[in-house]
């Protein structure tokens, strides 16, 4: 399997458990009628943050500088509003505050499971290290930690 298309299936797995984590978390206020159409609305929302999203954020960029990225929250909610909006009856979101809620925890879930299957731009790295023998502290043997 290409690379590609094995991140794009993964990303859209993860996408798609957040979403029905979202829909059972929220039940009643997020809705779906079978299964096929949550998929297809994980796709959906998928498609709008890789190609709509980074046109939004850019056109929204003050917002999201005076808002230190709080406005994220505003935008995803949209996306998720948009899906509501194309699919109809076969996923459905009650209003826009149940659509902030229901972005707030698609992100809190997809985060960590980005980070932990590597989809994620997020690089940890513990290196354990000594101080440098011309240090201030004395003994040179304690922790360093760098920022």
């Amino acid at each position: 399997m290409k690379p590609g298309l094995k991140r794009f299936i993964q990303s859209w797995l993860i996408n798609t458990l957040a979403v029905l984590v979202t829909v059972l978390i929220l039940r009643g206020h997020i809705r779906y009628e079978n299964t096929v159409d949550l998929f297809v609305a994980a796709l959906l929302l998928g498609i709008l943050n890789a190609f709509f999203r980074p046109i939004v954020m850019y056109l929204a960029l003050p917002l999201l500088l005076l808002s230190l990225g709080l406005f994220m929250l505003v935008i995803n909610a949209c996306l998720l509003y948009v899906v509501h909006w194309i699919m109809g009856t076969h996923f459905e979101v009650d209003g826009f505050g149940w659509a902030i809620l229901g972005s707030l925890i698609i992100s809190v879930i997809s985060l960590p499971l980005n980070i932990l299957t590597g989809l994620g731009n997020v690089r940890v790295s513990v290196r354990h290290q000594s101080r440098p023998p011309d240090s201030q502290s004395g003994s040179g043997k304690g922790p360093v930690i760098d920022v």
